[in-house]
């Protein structure tokens, strides 16, 4: 299955989601209930401008909240059925596509636990594909955590050094697990850690953030 496949296949299953909870759910992200949560995949895709405001702050930030604000009372099938059709403009590009399989996944995954829902089977088509965004963004998510190496073990066996260094810390669990441990859904993640107890400490107290 090729990553637009994927996407899509994500994507739907996400929105299958959010339509059973309803608009008023809870999710991993702070202060978010599933109507926030969609209304920020719209925008972030939709407008640009507004988008730049999750990682920008002062009026970027403030644009961001107020497209937000306006897409949620559009209301909740609104969005749902705008993210069933998407994606849309630059996120359709092939490099995008593959960031998007992970965003979806990361954000269908906050929905899911924080309403008591256990991890999903494995999907070989989607655990090669977070594997590949894992070894390509495990450095980056890790920049925070200096002096110490990390390494991830899948439970096939493979495994990727994500960040090189001594001691190491290793984080063996499903890919998604552990790309939800490193984009700071820490409880939620089914991961085990291990190896220099230095480096473990290290990793567990580490600020890792999407």
């Amino acid at each position: 299955m090729d990553s637009r496949a994927l996407l899509r296949k994500e994507r739907e299953a996400l929105c299958d989601t959010l339509t059973e909870l309803g608009p008023e759910a809870p999710t991993l992200c702070r202060g978010w209930t599933t109507a926030d949560l969609a209304a920020h995949l719209m925008v972030r895709e939709r407008e640009p401008l507004a988008a730049a405001g999750i990682l920008l702050p002062g009026p970027f930030a403030e644009l961001n909240h107020r497209r937000m604000e306006a897409a949620k009372a559009s209301g909740y099938e609104r969005v749902i059925a705008w993210l069933r059709g998407g994606p849309h403009g630059l996120w359709t590009l092939r490099p995008m596509v593959a960031v998007n399989v992970l965003e979806y996944f990361v954000h269908h995954e906050d929905a899911r636990r924080a309403n008591g829902m256990a991890p999903r089977p494995a999907d070989p088509e989607l655990d090669a594909a977070l594997w590949r965004l894992l070894r390509a963004s495990g450095n980056r998510q890790l920049r925070k955590l200096r002096g110490f190496g990390v390494v991830a073990q899948a439970p096939d066996g493979r495994s990727a050094v994500l960040r090189k260094g001594f001691p190491e810390a290793r984080i063996a669990g499903g890919p998604g697990e552990v790309l939800l441990y490193l984009t700071g859904r820490k409880e939620a993640a089914r991961v085990e850690l291990d190896g220099s107890e230095m480096a473990v400490t290290a990793l567990s107290n580490a600020p890792l953030r999407a």
